[in-house]
């Protein structure tokens, strides 16, 4: 059972991978940078003070923080201990697929940082402006959706090294949303 869904995760990749042109390289490398996201946060940031004052703002940077370190970490920490290895460095297809970009990355993928990373503060700010702010919610899902999908493209992961990435970032960005939630009523506003 385990080695099917292997292989049809493999075929999956190869189709969505192959799908790639020369034409989009650069759009896809461009989502993959996280670096790229900072108009994105300044733009949060900037809606998170001015919808939620200043002490729930500072719960908020530092619920963010923890976030993306859990997610982090634990993406490390299963990489490392499953120890799938990336496509890009699978002997049975590194050569018959596309890298997009000038290097593979780490040895291992299971899962994907990018898309817990991602799917983690989408889905926390999602949550947080529900009723609040209309379009951030979809824009932060659309957002996270095009950068995990990004690092099948470019080739440095599997699609259910991504769709993982993706639920437990979903997962742990609604933990700490309700953690935050916790927080705004300790803090008695």
């Amino acid at each position: 059972m385990l080695e099917q869904l292997l292989q049809l995760d493999q075929e999956l990749f190869l189709y969505l991978n192959g799908l790639g042109t020369e034409t989009w390289d650069r759009f896809w490398m461009f989502m993959t940078r996280a670096k790229n996201s900072a108009p994105l946060y300044a733009l949060l940031l900037y809606l998170v003070v001015k919808n939620f004052g200043t002490k729930k703002t500072l719960v908020i940077l530092v619920a963010i923080a923890l976030l993306i370190t859990c997610t982090d970490q634990l993406s490390n920490f299963f990489k490392y201990g499953i120890g799938r290895l990336r496509p890009c460095h699978d002997p049975e297809i590194s050569d018959i697929m596309r890298l997009v970009k000038s290097y593979c990355g780490g040895k291992f993928g299971y899962f994907s940082a990018h898309a817990a990373n991602s799917f983690a503060p989408a889905t926390f700010f999602a949550l947080l402006f529900k009723g609040k702010v209309k379009f951030i919610g979809w824009l932060m899902i659309l957002w996270a959706i095009i950068v995990a999908y990004s690092r099948i493209y470019i080739g440095v992961h599997f699609p259910l090294d991504v769709l993982t990435g993706a639920a437990i970032g979903a997962f742990f960005g609604w933990v700490f949303y309700k953690l935050s939630i916790f927080a705004f009523q300790k803090m008695g506003t």
